[in-house]
């Protein structure tokens, strides 16, 4: 399973919390790239787990956090 921003992105907008099912099913409709979908079938789904976020999918997705400058620190 590999992931980056670009592929993480298309499931911004994905009907959070989901099963593995829910985010794929959307994955396909939303016209995601196949790479998304076979990301999302790597996943080690333990009995219909709930995903809350890409968070956990992706461990190390950044967060809006991670973007911003703050202009106060300087």
């Amino acid at each position: 399973m590999f992931w980056t921003l670009e592929l993480a992105s298309h499931l911004e907008e994905a009907p959070w919390p989901a099963t593995k099912d829910e985010l794929i099913d959307y994955s396909i409709r939303s016209g995601a790239p196949i790479e998304v979908v076979e990301n999302l079938q790597e996943l080690d789904d333990e009995g219909g787990e709930i995903y809350e976020g890409l968070e956990d999918i992706w461990p190390d997705y950044p967060s809006q956090e991670d973007f911003f400058f703050n202009e106060d620190e300087y």
